[in-house]
């Protein structure tokens, strides 16, 4: 009989969203660093593999106007995981980047940097944006075509896999003090990605783990390739069980049709977890969550989304809007769920929904965003993991907290003891660098400097 598979825990500080109660006492700020410090700290206490930071590169609009229900802003994700770098020493540490808006030599050695800063614990959570929207906060503007995304991504990422791999220790670390002055120390790298053109030499020697850990979520047949080829880990919006199973067997034929081992890309859903000492106050404890999550004003700006107009003289306790949606206004600033297209379709199946289960619009928002998560007792959780560790459908999960900073006390001291006890999470961090503790094979042909040792 195969033997289970042993979970991993990651968590996700989220940026802009509404998953984040902000109005109880409790919650802190988005921006101190006394959250992230604390969160982080909590997270490696409970032998978490790595700890994740979101990218906006942009304030999110709505409508037209900054939206206000969502954070102002946050520090930079680098600058953010450096310092928590400090005051942690084995959790790994996770920036999602862009790579439409980032030089690709130059955002390759900034990780090279966080790497070897934090002794083997970077990684870059790909992602990559082809919207004008966007594009108008830099230089080059929203230049990428759509079909181009992912074409572009993955040169950005073969060049930076390049620079890390260029540092040549044996010259290095040899007694030729010329071998520094010449840049004989590195290869030359020459990058051509069609909207780039870089040519460069490695700055610096490679971490303890060789290159930074690389993860993707991208969940279009485009996207899973790109994992497939070039990921470490994918996180998913595939938690549920049936779901999941059917992920993870398609991730895996991907990546044996790339030419790498079936389990070489990691997979990771992002999921939410609310206990309490009972099922049922566990259940009536997530009603209370749903609803502080979904505001009557967050209710009202959802819907706004797929009607594309000012919803605001509508009772977020009463019945949909009867009007069909504005079909002829799209763009990216009304966020990723609406589509033109789609608009009347979508809205037409929310209305049947909310008459048919007798629905107000904060109630129909609250069913539309409160399939994920795990509700129940410590005992009840550890038991439905049980199946996914049985069945190695996943590797781990990528944890929201509902609540910050405080949202992950009692995973830590209630539930990853009854993991611990089935044998299905970690007793100990298994090595100091975020590949080891990720059970993930080293890097080819990883030639670690002495210097670093």
């Amino acid at each position: 009989m195969t033997a289970p598979t042993v979970l991993r825990f990651g968590v996700f500080f989220q940026g802009v969203n509404f998953s984040t109660v902000w109005t109880e006492p409790e919650s802190g700020s988005q921006i101190d660093f006394e959250s992230f410090r604390r969160l982080a700290q909590t997270a490696e206490r409970g032998l978490f593999s790595a700890f994740f930071l979101g990218e906006g590169l942009r304030l999110r609009e709505h409508l037209g106007r900054l939206h206000q229900l969502d954070v102002a802003g946050r520090p930079d994700a680098q600058t953010q995981l450096a310092a928590l770098a400090a005051v942690t020493s084995r959790i790994g540490l996770v920036a999602t980047q862009n790579t439409t808006y980032n030089d690709p030599l130059d955002l390759a050695h900034r990780f090279a940097s966080l790497d070897l800063l934090s002794g083997g614990r970077a990684a870059w959570n790909v992602v990559t944006t082809d919207n004008a929207w966007t594009g108008e906060n830099f230089r080059r503007g929203g230049y990428l075509d759509h079909a181009d995304r992912y074409r572009h991504a993955e040169a950005v990422v073969i060049a930076a896999k390049q620079l890390w791999a260029a540092w040549n220790a044996d010259i290095a670390d040899s007694a030729d003090a010329d071998a520094w002055s010449t840049g004989t120390s590195s290869k030359t790298v020459d990058v051509e990605t069609g909207h780039y053109r870089a040519r460069g030499l490695s700055r610096l020697p490679q971490s303890p783990q060789g290159r930074p850990v690389l993860f993707q979520a991208g969940d279009s047949a485009e996207g899973r390739d790109f994992a497939a080829r070039q990921a470490d880990v994918i996180f998913s919006a595939h938690s549920a069980f049936d779901d999941a199973q059917s992920f993870a067997a398609d991730i895996r034929q991907r990546t044996l049709k790339a030419g790498r081992p079936a389990d070489d890309v990691k997979i990771f859903p992002g999921q939410e977890f609310i206990l309490a000492d009972t099922d049922a106050e566990a259940e009536e404890k997530a009603r209370w969550v749903r609803r502080k999550q979904v505001t009557p004003q967050t209710a009202i700006a959802f819907i706004e989304n797929i009607w594309g107009t000012d919803l605001s003289a509508y009772d977020p306790e009463g019945p949909l809007p009867e009007i069909d949606p504005v079909q002829d206004v799209t763009g990216e600033t009304r966020g990723a769920g609406f589509r033109a297209a789609q608009a009347k379709t979508t809205a037409d199946a929310w209305r049947e929904r909310a008459e048919a289960e007798n629905l107000s619009i904060r109630e129909l928002v609250i069913r539309l965003n409160s399939g994920r998560g795990f509700v129940g007792s410590p005992s009840s959780v550890a038991a439905t993991l049980q199946r996914y560790a049985d069945a190695g459908v996943v590797d781990g999960f990528n944890i929201t907290p509902w609540l910050v900073p405080s949202g992950l006390d009692d995973i830590v001291d209630r539930l990853v003891p009854e993991l611990q006890e089935r044998g299905i999470y970690p007793t100990g961090y298994e090595g100091d660098t975020l590949r080891e503790n990720l059970g993930l094979r080293p890097v080819d042909s990883v030639a670690v400097s002495r210097r670093t040792a």
